[in-house]
């Protein structure tokens, strides 16, 4: 009995030895596959939650593009009554003729809403007509060095008139030939503002702006054929590129046409001297061709999704885009 119980405990003893690794591996295995469905549950579930949120986010960013949309609409249909009603004599409370010199107005879909800000172009610089004087005052007025200033003002009165002759600090097919890339004047006129990049002395800070200074862009036209400025339209920094303008007196300016349309010079009591200098640059009608630009965006958002168009109206009802970007960076306070 002793010897049979003796061989009965080496024989579970040897059972256990022979069964034990194998039951160790097999645990290990369980675990393996246990956490590899739990990687596969957890990425799942961020990969569906990502996916959520971005079609959340294109979907909100669908309905302010839309806002935005609206918003050029809106424009539009108010072009159209200001030429019709903008010399009635009487204006019933909400009626009123928006302004074409950025002031801003804002409208509201739904939970959402849209803000607009039409420009007359007449209210900027051509620059495809306008003197070589009003051009460099803005430079200057913007902060950019004379010496800057002077080069680039000159530059584009040789890229844009038809003849090789070099102004005294511009530039002609002998300076761009000479470049890394080279290629010639075009000695024509300017097609976009854009192509001023290729002009000598302009850099995309000059035109474009930076935290710290407005870009150039903001009050250039290709757009309005005018050679003098619509001081009905012209933001300030404009108004302030006329000889003899002061603060002061642009000031004035914009002030008078909040209330009405100045309809001749005479209205702004220029006298003197100061007339013969002003005058020659500035007129009180308008164009045809307005930029507009919106934002739309949702009542719990600060920044939304903003569209900058150009139109020019040319019929009863008729109009057609000359220039649409579709999204552009804005600043809230800065002139279209």
């Amino acid at each position: 009995m002793v010897l049979d119980k003796r061989k009965k405990e080496r024989l579970r003893s040897r059972i256990v030895s022979f069964f034990a690794p194998g039951d160790g591996i097999a645990l290990l295995m369980v675990l393996w596959v246990l956490t590899i469905l739990m990687v596969i549950v957890f990425s799942f579930s961020f990969m569906t939650r990502t996916e959520i949120q971005s079609t959340v986010s294109f979907k909100e960013g669908m309905e302010n593009k839309f806002l935005a949309e609206a918003g050029i609409e809106r424009g539009i249909e108010e072009i159209f009554y200001r030429n019709m009603n903008k010399n009635q004599a009487l204006v019933l409370e909400g009626s009123e003729v928006w302004n074409v010199d950025g002031t801003p107005y804002s409208g509201r879909l739904g939970n959402g809403f849209y803000s607009v800000r039409i420009v007359d172009e007449s209210g900027k610089l051509d620059i495809n007509r306008i003197s070589d004087i009003l051009l460099k005052n803005l430079l200057l007025n913007l902060g950019i060095e004379e010496e800057t200033a002077d080069i680039i003002a000159d530059s584009i009165m040789d890229w844009r008139d038809p003849d090789d002759l070099r102004r005294l600090h511009g530039a002609e097919d002998d300076y761009y030939r000479s470049l890394p890339n080279p290629y010639e004047a075009k000695d024509d006129k300017f097609d976009t503002l854009e192509e001023l990049l290729l002009v000598r002395g302009m850099t995309p800070e000059i035109l474009y702006g930076n935290g710290e200074r407005k870009g150039i862009i903001n009050f250039l036209t290709v757009h309005a054929n005018m050679s003098k400025i619509n001081i009905n339209a012209a933001p300030k920094e404009v108004l302030m590129a006329v000889p003899g303008m002061s603060s002061e007196f642009a000031d004035t300016i914009i002030d008078m046409r909040r209330t009405k349309e100045i309809m001749n010079l005479q209205e702004l009591g220029i006298t003197g001297e100061n007339y013969s200098i002003i005058v020659p640059y500035v007129i009180t009608t308008g164009s045809q061709s307005y930029t507009i630009e919106t934002t739309g965006s949702r009542e719990t958002e600060k920044r939304g999704y903003s569209i900058r168009a150009t139109v020019v109206i040319s019929g009863h009802n008729t109009y057609k885009y000359v220039y649409y970007k579709s999204p552009v960076e804005t600043d809230s306070d800065s002139s279209i």
